[in-house]
């Protein structure tokens, strides 16, 4: 499966210059927060793509216009065949608004989520906007990361985390990582392409969890 990561800043080639070869073998498409919703709009209309995005600290104006076609995974776990994406956006909290979060903001809604967490018997791949504290964040409120996220990763070790929020343009920049608990870290700023192959998530229906395997079975998933 080929997943198209796209955060932050609109990428010209994927939309002032576009061209179709380049999305060729796309499977999905995500964003990990702080863009346009016109570019998302545009990249699902002329792919035909699904994509799925979680808000960063600069999208309030989705409050307004969403963008049409794409589909919001923040605070829940969405399948796409068979791999179990857990979106939580929003970054530091640095001023009152919206899409921010102190620490145990943040803690409190994966504590939310663990029921759903257990349900389906873990998750593959987590979105976030922010980065996790001490891997690939800065030292300024504003861009540092959440501790929450180590401790996520830690207990459930998803294939993957990717996020956004920090800029190649700020200085320090990794684009890929690998976390204590073994997760695959992946900065989308702008854009990246990722392979997952069959082997970093369980096949549809058989992630371990007899409940959550009954209802992929006899109802399918997101694809």
């Amino acid at each position: 499966m080929k997943i198209l990561f796209l955060a932050d800043v609109e990428n010209k080639a994927l939309w002032d210059f576009y061209d179709p070869e380049r999305m060729k073998g796309i499977d999905l498409m995500i964003s990990c927060g702080d863009l346009d919703p016109a570019y998302l709009e545009f990249l699902v209309t002329m792919t035909n793509v699904p994509l799925l995005y979680v808000r960063g600290n600069h999208d309030n104006k989705y409050d307004m216009k969403p963008p049409l076609g794409c589909i919001p995974i923040d605070d829940k776990i969405y399948n796409f065949r068979g791999l179990r994406i857990l979106g939580l956006g929003g970054s530091m909290r640095y001023k009152p608004g919206k899409d921010m979060y102190t620490e145990s903001e943040m803690a409190r809604r994966i504590r939310k989520m663990t029921p759903q967490i257990t349900l389906c018997g873990g998750f593959d791949l987590l979105v976030t906007h922010a980065p996790a504290k001490g891997w690939g964040d800065l030292d300024d409120i504003p861009h540092r990361g959440f501790n929450c996220f180590n401790d996520l990763m830690n207990r459930w070790k998803p294939s993957y985390m990717a996020f956004g929020h920090v800029h190649k343009d700020y200085g320090e920049f990794t684009r890929e990582q690998v976390h204590e608990s073994g997760t695959k870290l992946i900065n989308a700023w702008q854009s990246v392409e990722v392979e997952m192959t069959d082997e970093m998530y369980p096949p549809k229906g058989r992630t371990g969890s007899p409940l959550y395997d009954l209802y992929i079975t006899l109802f399918g998933d997101h694809s």
